[in-house]
């Protein structure tokens, strides 16, 4: 098949970066259109982008111009099949409803429309079937849809769960968070306020976690998605690490399983990505180390070239009857962030719905 034309608005910042890592010589996407701030519009993308993440800028797209995010500007650029967004959620929210209604496939790394009735989160391997939720945005009067990520705490957490609530049932999960300074962004955190600290509070993450995780887990019965009907309480945290969020996840069973199958379950876990050997699915979504110090940041972020989350300390939890508990490992501006958005787009060409 020809390459498809896309578009990358927000494509100076770090999960925008990302993107274009991911795109670069992708089997199945070209990148063609640059889009960000009206302060980057008309640069160089290399000059644009204050680059920060590992390796330099890919040469040909460092020689691309960066435009506006703007439908108009945008479209000025030649024709485009598919549009990526890496925009802050206040700005999302317009931006991406005028490509949706002006034909163009959205794939949002933003919030601004995950918690809509007949927007669709998606994690590929967890609720491939919600993909028919977008057949409901012709009532907006678009003409093509948004479809979402979810939040990247979220995300890396979800899949693990994703096993265990198909072969034991979930009643209740509580979750304690150790996410990387990635995650707010260049800018996002002083260097004065985490040196030496371990700051208690992130605006919104925890009620992110909280609902986005009964929405994505629940069941689509053809017109909306019924939520999951498990408890969920998270705390979240932001921590001394650069990339790759770490989870401590406390979980009640809907009924017992002794931690070899729990293991194996986890290990056996297939969704419909690898089904498709999807370009950006990695072989196991899910890794498990029987290692005491596992898994680290440092050492598992880069699991499946970032797309697979690495579990260990599998345990019995004394607390919750039929409990387990376990830390988790997912890169989160890969699997978190832009790479489930690219294997989203995927799933979303090889399904009929781009």
């Amino acid at each position: 098949m020809d390459k498809l034309r896309t578009a990358l608005l927000g494509a100076t910042g770090m999960v925008g970066q990302r993107f274009v890592k991911l795109l670069e010589n992708h089997e199945m996407f070209e990148l063609s259109v640059l889009a960000a701030s009206s302060a980057s519009a008309g640069k160089k993308y290399r000059d644009a982008a204050h680059w920060c993440i590992e390796g330099g800028v890919p040469e040909e797209i460092g020689e691309m111009p960066v435009v506006r995010a703007d439908l108009e500007d945008v479209k000025k650029e030649g024709s485009i099949d598919l549009v990526f967004s890496a925009l802050p959620s206040e700005v999302a929210r317009a931006v991406e409803a005028e490509f949706a209604k002006a034909g163009f496939p959205v794939v949002s790394d933003a919030s601004a429309y995950r918690m809509e009735e007949d927007v669709p989160i998606l994690i590929p391997e967890v609720n491939p079937e919600h993909l028919e939720l977008v057949k409901k945005q012709a009532k907006r009067g678009w003409k093509s849809f948004i479809l979402t990520n979810p939040n990247c705490t979220s995300n890396v957490l979800i899949l693990t769960l994703k096993p265990l609530q198909d072969n034991f049932g979930i009643k209740r999960v509580m979750v304690s968070t150790m996410q990387s300074l990635s995650g707010a962004g260049w800018l996002g955190v002083p260097s004065m306020a985490i040196l030496d600290n371990i700051l208690p509070y992130i605006k919104n993450e925890e009620e992110k976690v909280e609902r986005e995780a009964l929405k994505i887990m629940g069941k689509f019965d053809g017109s909306k998605i019924i939520p999951a009907d498990f408890k969920i309480s998270a705390s979240c945290h932001r921590v001394n690490v650069l990339e790759g969020h770490t989870e401590a996840v406390f979980i009640e069973l809907g009924s017992k399983a002794d931690i070899n199958q729990v293991i194996k379950a986890m290990k056996d876990f297939r969704g419909r990505p690898q089904e498709l050997n999807l370009p950006t699915a990695p072989k196991n979504p899910i890794i498990v180390r029987a290692e005491p110090d596992r898994p680290q940041p440092r050492l598992d972020r880069y699991a499946g070239n970032g797309m697979s989350v690495v579990v260990g300390r599998i345990r019995v939890d004394p607390v919750f009857g039929n409990g387990i508990k376990y830390v988790l490992v997912g890169h989160n501006t890969i699997r978190g962030a832009a790479g489930n958005a690219v294997l989203s787009a995927e799933l979303a060409v090889k399904e009929g719905y781009i």
